[in-house]
């Protein structure tokens, strides 16, 4: 996986694990509404709510709740009119930074993430400053002992991956955004569950960061921003130096 982030790749096997559940549903559910709200509620109409249909069975999201939040999104169902809002900032080292959120209350929201960025002494940047240094690009997270490598690379790159690399006991495999759901529905024929599955945005290259203090700010960072209810998700080039990773998992 050269030049990928070994926390995040860490994090996305530590979130398959245990995540909040609550919160990752809540998360997916403005994520389906919004979708369905712009694109209609009918996925084979709706490729941007197909993708996150995906998505939320991959995180075994209960049927229930995906039906709820595409009526909400359509107006069958009462909700509050949510809007998405990007940041863009940079933290300790120069770490990039792009923050997504879905709010119904847009104040809120701004108040909130500026008062993050403050404490933790990032920056937030002028609107596509950051932005331009990001690909959407589908990414998808495999357990390397639950299957073999071979077999796994026949599968993806068959289906349309463009890549796919192993690092720290996980699988990841790269795919432009068109081809994402080819590629999931082949794992899922195949019955590979992936840890995790999801359009995302890929930094062009990784700010690596050797400082202890600085990793662990910048981890912490992430993590707060995370945390918050408004905040969907939060994309950055941070690459951790391993010897620095793993002092700071001993620390703890």
């Amino acid at each position: 996986m050269s030049g990928h982030s070994k926390w995040k790749t860490i994090a996305h096997k530590k979130g398959a694990a245990d995540a909040k559940r609550g919160q990752i549903f809540s998360k997916l559910s403005k994520e389906i509404s919004i979708a369905a709200r712009a694109g209609g509620g009918n996925p084979d109409m709706n490729s941007s709510l197909r993708m996150l249909m995906v998505k939320a069975k991959g995180s075994n999201m209960p049927a229930d709740n995906v039906e709820r939040a595409i009526k909400k999104g359509t107006g069958e169902l009462e909700g509050g009119r949510l809007e998405e809002i990007i940041y863009e900032g940079y933290g300790g080292g120069g770490v990039a930074l792009v923050v997504k959120a879905l709010t119904d209350n847009k104040n809120r929201a701004a108040s909130e993430v500026r008062h993050i960025f403050t404490k933790f002494g990032a920056n937030l940047a002028a609107q596509g400053a950051v932005m331009r240094n990001f690909k959407r690009k589908g990414q998808i997270m495999v357990d390397a002992a639950a299957v073999e490598e071979d077999k796994l690379m026949s599968i993806v790159l068959d289906a349309g991956a463009d890549d796919m690399q192993q690092e720290d006991g996980i699988f990841e495999i790269i795919t432009e955004p068109a081809n994402y759901e080819a590629v999931a529905a082949a794992l899922e024929k195949a019955g590979i569950k992936p840890a995790s599955s999801e359009i995302t945005l890929i930094p062009d290259s990784y700010m690596s960061v050797t400082d202890k203090a600085v990793a662990s700010n910048l981890m912490k960072f992430i993590e707060t921003l995370e945390e918050n209810d408004d905040v969907q998700n939060v994309y950055s080039n941070l690459d951790v130096d391993e010897s620095v990773l793993k002092a700071l998992e001993q620390s703890k």
